[in-house]
């Protein structure tokens, strides 16, 4: 199964992974290497998270308050918003359509 990113959501990515590598050398890079993780495990097991929408679920990063909200539309993973557990919940409804 391939995967991809909403730009907004790879915005959103790099954004936090900026902030981590800001606060202490190599945090960036694990946040990344996280979320690469993540990545892999859903193109393996797509129904692993739970359901955030009618049209997405969510996976939780390991070690950072974020989780990866996605859909899966014929092969392809997207996902849609890498989104911070404590801000603005189901910002990114806009991006299912």
């Amino acid at each position: 199964m391939k995967a991809g990113f909403h730009p907004l959501a790879s915005r959103e990515l790099i954004d936090a992974a900026q902030f981590y590598e800001a606060r202490a050398r190599r945090l960036g890079s694990r946040f990344l290497d996280e979320v690469e993780r993540v990545v892999a495990v859903l193109q393996q097991y797509p129904e692993i998270g739970r359901p955030a929408s009618t049209d997405a679920r969510a996976f939780p990063v390991r070690r950072f308050p974020y989780s990866l909200v996605y859909r899966v539309d014929e092969n392809v993973l997207q996902v849609l918003a890498v989104a911070h557990h404590k801000r603005r919940p189901h910002y990114w409804t806009e991006r299912t359509r």
